[in-house]
């Protein structure tokens, strides 16, 4: 076959810098009995969603979306270096929504169980996710907290509509899989929410900050008590990140955008932040639609996120060494 100068595989021809590496080359598919330091996992569920939404694409498009950044943070002028072990999507059920809710909480109590990695990223799906996630990491870790960033409270009643993207936490609370003292919620936002839902969340103890209170204290400051008071309490910390905590100037992708949001950089400084406690070793993403999205800045936003909390996890190594930990 004659030699055709130039040609590569369709989908191949992309630009390589050859002193540049691309985030998404640090994903690896993953082999049995393989161990690293991050694993992630795709939860394409969105059928529950109370609002009509195509988050069952998004862990495809942030996988692609890692392809936008490189491993150098020039601002710790520190390289990523740890790959991502792939562990691949989950198989949902074309028409059972609770059938699909179970075969996230089993598929990924296996995963846990497999004990491959440290740090765990979780991709929805919109947040009826987290409900099947927090569970089996529950199951395994035993003792867990959760920071969940969110514009909304998800503690709707199950009556009224079932086991949707607005209940994982109202039902993680009734079965007391999670107590309501170890649940924080930050980012809830103005004329988002029901008083009802706000008096259930304080019946459980169930730590609420606003919009207006992240403007007043800071999310460092507000991060920095919670985890901490929740590494007295638990041995696990889990973030569970619902873009919808972004204004929608940032996250068109999101099926419930709205204005009074947070910004991206306030987003990617919290995590970073909250990765470096030894404990904080998981996270969810979810609520992005891309069929929806503009320019994929929502799932953008989404994989800086993933960087964000390794570069976290980076600076807490580094910091072990300075101060002579390990």
């Amino acid at each position: 076959m004659k030699d055709i100068r130039y040609l590569k595989p369709a989908g191949k021809a992309i630009f390589q810098d050859r002193y540049t590496k691309k985030a998404k080359e640090l994903l690896k598919e993953w082999k049995d009995s393989e161990e690293g330091a991050y694993g992630l996992v795709g939860l394409p569920l969105s059928k529950p969603s109370i609002s009509h939404s195509g988050a069952a694409f998004a862990p495809g498009t942030i996988r692609d979306a890692l392809q936008s950044y490189t491993v150098y943070s020039g601002e710790q002028k520190l390289v990523l270096k740890d790959d991502i072990i792939d562990f691949g999507d989950f198989d949902m059920h074309p028409t059972d929504i609770v059938q699909s809710q179970m075969r996230l909480y089993e598929g990924l109590k296996d995963i846990f169980q497999t004990n491959t990695v440290k740090n765990w990223f979780l991709l929805g799906g919109d947040h009826s996710v987290s409900y099947s996630a927090i569970k089996a990491f529950h199951k395994t870790y035993s003792s867990v907290g959760v920071i969940q960033l969110d514009a909304h409270h998800d503690l709707r009643n199950i009556e009224d509509g079932g086991p949707t993207n607005g209940t994982p936490f109202r039902r993680l609370l009734e079965e007391e899989i999670l107590d309501g003292h170890n649940l924080v919620q930050i980012g809830i936002r103005d004329f988002t929410n029901a008083l009802a839902y706000h008096e259930y969340a304080t019946e459980k103890g169930v730590i609420v900050y606003t919009m207006e209170d992240i403007q007043t204290q800071g999310i460092r400051l507000i991060l920095k008590d919670e985890i901490e008071k929740l590494s007295k309490r638990v041995d696990h910390i889990y973030l569970s990140v619902d873009m919808d905590v972004l204004d929608q100037a940032f996250a068109p992708g999101c099926p419930a955008i709205g204005p009074g949001g947070m910004d991206s950089m306030t987003l990617l400084q919290g995590i970073t932040y909250a990765a470096q406690f030894e404990k904080v070793t998981a996270m969810d993403i979810v609520e992005i639609d891309p069929t929806i999205d503009f320019r994929n800045m929502t799932s953008r936003v989404a994989a800086n996120v993933l960087l964000a909390f390794m570069k976290g996890k980076d600076l807490e190594k580094r910091w072990a060494v300075k101060e002579g930990i390990n």
